[in-house]
């Protein structure tokens, strides 16, 4: 037997339970990974409260995780027992001991790249890869706003989007947040607690505004994010940490700017084994050279993945969040 996190019901962290449970066998073509380390993300969060639909209840959690291969299934020839792997596109179950999941969706992991540091960012990681390297590629000299730039894919974005040479205007809730996103490479900060973004942003580019704007916040962020950027500029609505925007009059996009909009999802940028390895092999080689530091923030036990989700959820983390088995 092994221990994992599931629920039963829809809700808040209150719901999720720490149980026993049988690993099952790989099929055919999937792979069964012993966890070291398990990645925290806010997606976490929308599945609890079923914001992301269900296939079934009760439900296993979490999509992102680094460990060593524990079996592999008949046709599987791309890794074998005993590797060291990591994953960041789930499928849901990642919170537990062992995790079965398709063998296209694990990259193997160099050497030097520990658990802990892939199982941190496989999932912030290759989101902020997609972000800036593919949705819209970032060049040197483009100025650009990202929202919660202190928090864990946020944390990614500022030292990536240095490393391109790029000015990243970021987001934060406090003056804390501020300085830690500007210690990790964000050109300037508005704090949005008492900030106007959309002036602060048309004071700071000389009335030009971003040519993109990626916000993870959602709803809250909608017409901020809007109004901040330039003629034909592109809105990147990659997450709902805010709840999900909805009821959207595209004639806004006129009206604005003759604005583009697009909801990406990291599977949509990582839907082959190849894609993802070259995604990869791209995130492992910037902590590699040192332009991405990993910073793991809080470590919890996986017995504690409810505390963990308490304080994910307001707001008291920074960078990432793992949890141990």
């Amino acid at each position: 037997m092994a221990k994992r996190i599931q629920f039963r019901t829809l809700g808040g962290p209150e719901v999720l339970e720490y149980v026993d449970y049988q690993p099952a066998e790989p099929g055919p073509q999937q792979v069964r990974v012993r966890n070291q380390a398990i990645g925290l993300n806010f997606i976490d969060t929308y599945f609890r409260s079923g914001l992301y639909p269900l296939p079934e209840l009760p439900s296993g959690l979490g999509n992102e995780g680094a460990g060593i291969v524990d079996a592999v299934g008949s046709d599987v020839h791309t890794v074998k027992v005993g590797d060291r792997v990591a994953y960041g596109t789930g499928p849901l179950g990642a919170n537990s001991e062992f995790h079965l999941l398709p063998a296209a969706n694990v990259v193997k992991l160099p050497d030097d790249i520990s658990f802990e540091q892939a199982a941190a960012v496989m999932l912030k990681g290759l989101t902020v890869q997609y972000l800036l390297r593919q949705t819209y590629e970032v060049k040197a000299g483009d100025t650009i706003l990202f929202h919660a730039a202190a928090g864990g894919v946020g944390s990614i974005a500022c030292q990536w989007a240095k490393a391109l040479g790029a000015k990243l205007i970021g987001t934060v809730s406090s003056a804390e947040k501020a300085a830690h996103a500007k210690a990790l490479g964000a050109w300037e900060t508005i704090d949005y607690s008492h900030e106007d973004v959309a002036q602060r942003v048309l004071e700071l580019t000389d009335g030009k505004k971003v040519p993109v704007v990626y916000d993870g916040v959602g709803k809250d962020t909608w017409l901020t994010s809007l109004d901040s950027l330039a003629l034909r500029g592109l809105m990147v609505s990659f997450g709902n940490a805010s709840g999900a925007v909805t009821g959207v009059n595209l004639g806004i996009l006129s009206q604005k700017g003759s604005l583009y909009v697009t909801r990406p999802t990291l599977a949509g940028y990582a839907n082959t084994p190849e894609n993802l390895q070259k995604m990869a092999d791209e995130l492992f080689e910037m902590i590699r050279t040192g332009k991405i530091k990993v910073e793991i923030s809080q470590r919890y036990a996986l017995k504690d993945t409810a505390k963990a989700h308490i304080e994910l959820a307001s707001r008291r983390t920074t960078g990432s969040t793992i949890l141990l088995p």
